[in-house]
């Protein structure tokens, strides 16, 4: 690896200052090149306490607790998933970052966000270095304040009000600037650092003798050392003695560019760094110059791209040394896949946007989407960026489809359901036997994950119900008013546009979303749990089958690549709606990563049942069973069972009692429950948990009203049942209760796409827009208003124009609308 560093030489001057943390020091003294160096660390009972790291296990090696490494030596990550496993990493801050706009002083608020994030990651066990610039800038704000204040007094008094307002402070020469300036950034990081109670050392090179490998090895093992008593070491390139400036460079006061990429990707190289992190103020690398108006954001860089790309203009801070024409993105590409090809992985990113610099580093070691990532496997598929536009495409073609060509590849989807059952039962068997050879599903899960030919039937035939439905969806006239005469506004429902569907552990889901989706007119990204991933694989490849008859096999899409959910819910710019099928932790994990993109969906499935004094016996023993055994796991099981209290002790009640202890259902006790046992289940921790399993709570209320209330407070407002036989009572309940469904001496089980009649659902929504309930095809749909006039303006119809407005109703014809494509998003 030495071999190909080019010849960037290193000073044999090492300065290495450390801060002091608290009173315990260990003193060592290096000597390189017959230079010495003295250094100050604090001992390791200092050390902070550290836990795992996402998956990983921190490890105690030479008494300090590390990040074992999982990569091969001398081998790049291939995905940016694999960036959490990063042991040692390399963050090099750019001009742009470290200096303020005015490129005179440091921009403190940006360099904290960044030590604090170093020094966090260094706290759990990894091994941090860091590039740095900002000498000269904090240099020439030192000697500009400085030659200020140098004026004499006798010279502010002679120069008159006017003129002093009008002097200049001279030019100042980079180098001097530098030498100014070092010692004051190696103070602050110093300063803040100690914050987060670590030691920091610091490292001055410059390019004048690279070729020495004694001094190569020296530098390698003195940064060994460094890392191995967990210092960050801080590298600055010395540019107090840096060559004259080319003539006509433009330096502007900061050091060159250039320099610190190449010298952040040969370090990163030399020390074998997993990751080399490149904070500028670029979002990383763009298909075309940032700024234009098909500029879009290169998620990750393969080697020989560089040819599909163009570079735009220089960074606003300057590239000192370099060709005008030449742009910074090139250079940090030159640097980046130097350090690739080196071993080392990379990522570019936005160091300088106040909306990410508190958590852009740490962001990039979980291995989020952020700026771009150099990879060397090129995946074999299209990236799922690519992927929701070809669905985009896909989907305005598809609603541009006559209903009943719409029908049809529904139909053909029933029908290769039935057609194939045996590869998919096959393709579902393999997925079983993976689930319980592992031991990571429960046996709800699992429940959810198995397929039978009875389930596969009954999917196509809610599959045709679907079909039959969409006949009269896309293109209806829902308003028609004749605005003014010639002037006829008409509102007709259209598709929303890009769904991405995430669900988990159900490979059911596929068809029944895709069938609602062809049905609308919608363009569909699914995101399946892997643990269903040959099901699922084979299940898309029917769907494609089937859309292929009209030729619009890219309108639905399954992502198979590593994306993490959060990096699909950044997609805001290709997603119009993401509905999350799965846990209500699933669900609310997407609710919270979703940025600008509306969610569909409930965030848990707390259901309740509530048995009024007057219920029915053999119905109140139905519904419960039904509701809470039938299958635990779904979001429409009951969550908690409210019992009126004239019925505590009483033959319902202990029947109740009886079938809850058959069925295996633990109870655990209310509050008002537990008031009235002396030997009662464990007291609940919650009344608003959702089990999930063969477990429930019951609670005791003095009447429906009551009950109503303690829904309203405890509920998640998705379904809700009371068992009485007082009509009454029931319809105060109906009117009464907030919820998205609200049953009458019925199981909560109910509540469900297909037992309503839609066919199949996309989800469940408690929201109060939109959709609420079971969300069919009615649900996946939106509207658009369609003027058509003769001419006329808005002048028209003031007080001094000709025409006056009408707004009549006009009766709806029982027709669709009669254009091309009813795209939301065309």
């Amino acid at each position: 690896m030495v071999g190909r560093w080019t010849p960037v030489i290193f000073s044999a001057v090492l300065i290495i200052c450390c801060n002091v943390l608290r009173s315990e020091l260990c003193l060592s003294v290096l000597v390189l090149n017959r230079c010495s160096m003295l250094y100050v660390c604090p001992s390791f009972s200092q050390r902070c306490c550290l836990s795992k790291i996402g998956l990983l296990s921190i490890v105690e090696i030479d008494g300090i607790l590390r990040v074992p490494v999982t990569r091969s030596p001398g081998k790049s990550f291939a995905h940016r998933s694999e960036l959490r496993h990063a042991k040692r990493i390399v963050v090099k801050l750019g001009s742009a970052v470290v200096t303020r706009g005015d490129e005179c002083g440091l921009a403190l608020g940006r360099l904290a966000s960044i030590v604090e994030q170093v020094a966090m990651l260094q706290n759990q066990g990894r091994e941090m270095l860091i590039v740095t610039s900002g000498a000269v800038a904090f240099g020439k704000q030192r000697l500009r304040h400085e030659i200020l204040l140098s004026q004499s007094v006798r010279q502010a008094l002679h120069s008159g009000q006017n003129q002093l307002k009008e002097m200049s402070v001279p030019v100042l020469e980079a180098r001097a600037c530098a030498a100014a300036g070092q010692s004051g950034l190696m103070a602050l990081y110093e300063a803040m650092f100690t914050q987060y109670s670590t030691c920091t050392a610091q490292i001055l090179v410059t390019n004048l003798d690279f070729h020495d490998e004694q001094k190569r090895r020296n530098l390698s093992s003195t940064l060994l050392e460094l890392l191995r008593m967990n210092i960050v070491p801080i590298i600055n390139t010395n540019d107090a003695v840096v060559p004259p400036p080319v003539p006509n460079s433009d330096l502007q006061g900061v050091i060159s560019i250039k320099d610190n990429d190449s010298l952040a990707a040969r370090l990163a190289v030399e020390m074998k760094a997993d990751l080399l992190i490149a904070l500028s103020d670029v979002q990383g690398l763009y298909d075309s110059p940032p700024g234009t108006d098909d500029a879009k954001l290169i998620d990750i860089f393969y080697p020989g791209d560089q040819q599909s790309i163009t570079f735009g203009s220089k960074s606003r801070v300057g590239i000192g040394g370099m060709e005008a024409k030449v742009s910074l993105t090139w250079y940090l590409v030159k640097a980046a896949l130097w350090a690739l090809q080196g071993g080392t992985s990379v990522v570019i990113a936005n160091g300088t946007d106040p909306k990410v610099t508190g958590h852009v580093i740490t962001d990039i070691v979980d291995g989020k989407k952020v700026g771009t990532f150099f990879s060397e496997v090129k995946p074999a598929g299209p990236t799922v960026e690519q992927q929701a536009e070809m669905a985009r495409q896909g989907g305005r073609t598809l609603a541009s489809l006559l209903p009943e060509q719409r029908a049809e590849i529904i139909c053909h989807l029933a029908d290769l359901l039935t057609e194939k059952k045996d590869d998919i039962l096959a393709a579902n068997k393999k997925d079983m036997d993976l689930a319980e050879s592992s031991g990571r599903l429960s046996q709800p899960l699992l429940k959810r994950l198995s397929l039978s030919s009875a389930k596969l039937n009954s999917l196509a035939i809610g599959l045709r119900q679907i079909s039959s439905s969409s006949r009269d969806s896309v293109g209806r006239v829902l308003r028609r008013t004749r605005v003014a005469n010639n002037l006829e506004l008409e509102q007709i429902t259209v598709p929303i546009g890009v769904l991405l569907v995430i669900f988990e552990s159900r490979p059911d889901c596929l068809p029944q979303v895709s069938a609602l989706a062809i049905a609308s007119g919608n363009a569909l990204l699914l995101k399946g749990g892997k643990e269903a991933a040959n099901t699922n694989h084979i299940l898309h490849q029917l769907t494609q089958e089937a859309l292929s008859i009209h030729g619009v096999r890219d309108a639905v899409q399954l992502v198979s690549t590593r994306e993490e959910v959060e990096d699909l819910c950044r997609l805001d710019k290709m997603i119009d709606l993401i509905i999350p099928r799965g846990s209500s932790q699933l669900v609310r994990d997407i609710q919270r990563a979703a940025k600008g993109i509306p969610v569909l969906g409930h965030s848990e499935g707390i259901c309740h049942v509530y048995i009024d004094v007057d219920a029915s016996i053999d119905k109140a023993i139905n519904i419960i069973r039904d509701s809470k055994c039938d299958y635990p796991a779904a979001c429409n099981a009951m969550e908690t069972l409210l019992v009126h209290r004239d019925l505590l002790r009483t033959p319902l009640f202990d029947q109740i009692i009886d079938m809850l202890r058959v069925e295996k259902v633990k109870i655990h006790a209310g509050p008002k429950f537990a008031s009235y046992l002396t030997f009662s289940p464990s007291e609940v921790k919650s009344l608003r948990t959702e089990y999930g399993d063969l477990e429930c709570c019951m609670e005791v209320v003095d009447g429906m009203q009551e009950a109503v209330d303690h829904i309203h407070k405890y509920g998640s407002a998705h379904t809700d049942v009371i068992v009485t036989e007082n009509e009454e009572t029931a319809e105060q309940f109906l009117q009464q209760l907030d919820s998205a469904c609200v049953f009458w001496n019925a199981s909560s089980r109910f509540s469900d796409g297909y037992r309503f009649g839609l066919g199949a659902e996309v989800g469940i929504s408690t929201a109060r827009i939109h959709a609420r309930g079971p969300v069919g095809l009615e649900g996946l749909l939106t509207t658009k208003w369609v003027l058509r006039g003769d001419g006329q303006t808005v002048a028209d119809f003031s007080e001094q124009g000709s025409m006056k407005y009408l707004h009549e109703n006009i009766p709806i014809a029982q027709k669709l609308f009669s254009s091309p494509s009813y795209s939301a998003s065309s």
